[in-house]
């Protein structure tokens, strides 16, 4: 049976506003164009935040390594020989890629699972938070998603795989979309991503990907107004890109202090954030005297940034501090990776690079924040209800 009216939310990530803005995208078809304030973190915590319209501090979410020495799943790394060697062959990408892969098997891990750099030695402190897929029924529990909300619905509709390439996800929605059966879309497209963080100076690079979402897209707008069906579109992104701006080995600095990881203190060196925890008396004093606004250019996430971020843990999960780099900079050797990226994300949500955005062929209320995607698709959902039950 067609549908009377067909609902698309695709989900592009990294399109950020700027770039939205520089090359001109899709600006005749999606006149209704808003900057929205990106979640605080990664897409390990803006992708929950969207699927869920929770903040990281409720669905749990932030970087995916915390301190859980009593519950980590890696104690076995612990036993694999010269493992922080340089030449070591498991510390090699392609390797870890590898390894990566066949960990997630045997723990059977459904959501997005990689082990990048860190070091295989001190694994055993850390546990990972993406072990279910976010996108499926219950991917978010106790916290209902957006898989939830379509299951419930009693609405016909279809989520991406988001393991799938973009091009293979744009075309099973323009089939199902020619077929006119469908009443929601949620269509994720993730290879921006990956082109910014090595293309993000490359206008040519930049143009040649945006062109090829424009032709599936409006491909998709013309199967659409061929098939006579009131409809609206909807593009949302969960972040920006900014560009390299310099690097710092805060790694070096910590353990130049004397201290010993896993007894004094445990930290984690994402790409934009040192986070730590402290163990025992005086490592604090050490470790804070070093690292500061002083001898690093950034500061320490205050107790009224975390609120405002929804990145308030009681339990200090993700660290007992988080020092947050200036935008641009990067941690160089991090526990993410060996070499910087000539583009980031995960800076101060206010960073003009950082601000994701909505387009959308219909009027939508401007969302202050990438967490209130979920209202308005919730909202199309109950819609869409209605008016299939009139």
């Amino acid at each position: 049976m067609k549908a009377k009216k067909v609902e698309v939310f695709l989900f592009i990530d990294a399109l950020g506003w700027e770039i939205v803005n520089r090359f001109d995208f899709l600006s005749g078809e999606f006149p209704c164009r808003y900057p929205v304030r990106m979640q605080f973190g990664y897409s390990s915590t803006a992708i929950p935040t969207i699927l869920s319209g929770r903040y990281p501090q409720e669905h749990g979410h932030l970087s995916f390594f915390y301190y859980d020495r009593k519950n980590s799943p890696f104690r076995i790394f612990s036993l694999i020989p010269f493992s922080n060697h340089p030449k070591a062959p498991w510390n090699r990408g392609r390797v870890r890629g590898w390894i990566s892969r066949i960990f997630r098997v045997l723990k059977r891990y459904t959501g997005y699972f990689q082990l990048y750099q860190m070091p295989f030695d001190r694994l055993k402190y850390f546990n990972y938070c993406e072990k279910k897929d976010l996108f499926l029924p219950g991917g978010l529990a106790p916290f209902r998603n957006l898989a939830d909300l379509l299951a419930e619905s009693g609405l016909r509709y279809h989520v991406a795989d988001w393991r799938k390439k973009d091009a293979e996800n744009f075309s099973i929605a323009e089939d199902l979309l020619a077929e006119g059966n469908t009443e929601f879309y949620f269509i994720y497209a993730a290879e921006l991503d990956g082109l910014l963080h090595f293309q993000v100076l490359n206008p040519g690079a930049i143009r040649k990907k945006l062109d090829f979402y424009e032709e599936h897209i409006r491909r998709m707008l013309d199967t659409l107004r061929r098939g006579g069906q009131d409809f609206s579109f909807t593009i949302i992104s969960d972040h920006g890109m900014t560009p390299l701006a310099g690097t710092v080995d805060m790694k070096k600095t910590v353990e130049s202090l004397g201290l010993e990881f896993g007894r004094d203190y445990v930290a984690c060196y994402d790409s934009t954030l040192f986070r730590v925890w402290f163990l025992r008396p005086g490592a604090k004093e050490k470790i804070l005297g070093a690292v500061n606004s002083e001898t690093f250019p950034g500061h320490y996430v205050s107790g009224e940034e975390k609120k405002r971020y929804g990145i308030d843990f009681k339990d200090h999960k993700y660290g007992d501090e988080i020092f947050l780099l200036n935008p641009g900079v990067q941690i160089v050797p991090s526990d993410m990776s060996a070499k910087p990226l000539p583009g980031m994300h995960g800076f101060l949500p206010e960073d003009r690079d950082s601000t994701a955005v909505i387009l959308s062929t219909s009027a939508v209320k401007q969302p202050e924040e990438v967490a209130d995607y979920f209202d308005l698709m919730r909202e199309r959902i109950q819609q869409l209800r209605a008016e299939k039950n009139s």
